[in-house]
């Protein structure tokens, strides 16, 4: 089963996404995935569009979102997958999770004002389907369409990370919590795209350690930022810690994502697919 076409890490609207989850899940199909998830950040508001598109179109889904995690300062992304997206204490701790972003949008803005760029948050709005959910890619987008940056690339180059105008940081939800909040709806949480995170190698085994001590089953090792040798690196990590492997594009724009629908490697024979965990839960 390792070889199935799944891609379980994408965005919509309902977060920072372009495409309704409709025409995802018509991408999807189109481009041969086999099992589909759309996870958007912090989020399961798209999950019963998604589940109705792909079910329309004979294409295999689990439920998903992408928890925001801070650990050690630094923001780390946990993916659920095949949870009940009505579960209490899942919905309640996304929406507090959701709940600080208005603010640190607003302070954002007053950054980039003092380096020159007004109408910064007004206009991230216009790219915003949930202001629930205004993030920095939204705002990057400002920057590209008002010719300030030539792509979301440069734009993350001069602003918006750490050290540069417009970053503030958020305090997100504990690993622990977002575990915990998976797993209570039925769920198995994945830590997405490890190799992005600034992490030294202590701090990322500690990530590991920790996720696996909270109950933690999978990791994605092939997924859009990830390099071959990387692919390789969470491989290996996977099989040391006892994790399953996921797989997903992180897609979120035809125009802007490294990687489209379906496109991504086949994950290793020598891993366990986190699918093979998720068996009932796959709709």
């Amino acid at each position: 089963m390792s070889i199935l076409n799944a891609d379980l890490h994408c965005h919509s609207t309902v977060s920072d996404g372009t495409l309704e989850p409709e025409a995802l899940a018509a991408r999807a199909k189109a481009n041969g995935v086999e099992l589909w998830s759309l996870t958007d950040h912090d989020e399961v508001g798209g999950q019963r569009r998604a589940l109705a598109a792909a079910r329309s179109l004979d294409l295999p889904y689990l439920t998903g979102t992408e928890i925001s995690v801070t650990f050690v300062d630094v923001t780390v992304h946990i993916v659920g997958l095949g949870f009940d997206p009505d579960h209490p204490a899942l919905v309640e701790g996304l929406r507090r999770t959701r709940g600080g972003r208005g603010e640190r949008a607003q302070e954002m803005a007053e950054q980039l004002a003092k380096a020159g760029i007004a109408g910064a948050y007004e206009g991230a709005l216009k790219y915003v389907g949930n202001p629930e959910l205004i993030s920095r890619t939204h705002f990057a987008r400002f920057l590209v369409e008002t010719g300030v940056c030539k792509d979301t690339n440069e734009v993350f180059r001069r602003f918006l990370t750490e050290g540069k105008p417009g970053y503030v940081p958020h305090r997100w939800a504990t690993l622990g919590d977002a575990v915990r909040w998976i797993r209570e709806a039925g769920g198995v949480a994945v830590i997405a795209h490890p190799a992005r995170y600034a992490h030294s190698p202590t701090q990322e085994y500690a990530l590991f350690t920790e996720f696996k001590a909270h109950g933690g089953q999978a990791v994605e090792v092939v997924t859009g930022s990830h390099s071959a040798a990387e692919y390789v690196k969470y491989a290996d990590m996977a099989l040391e810690f006892g994790l399953a492997a996921s797989r997903g594009s992180d897609f979120h724009s035809p125009g802007e994502s490294h990687c489209d629908l379906g496109a991504l490697p086949h994950l290793e024979g020598r891993l366990t697919p986190v699918w093979e965990l998720l068996a009932d839960r796959i709709q």
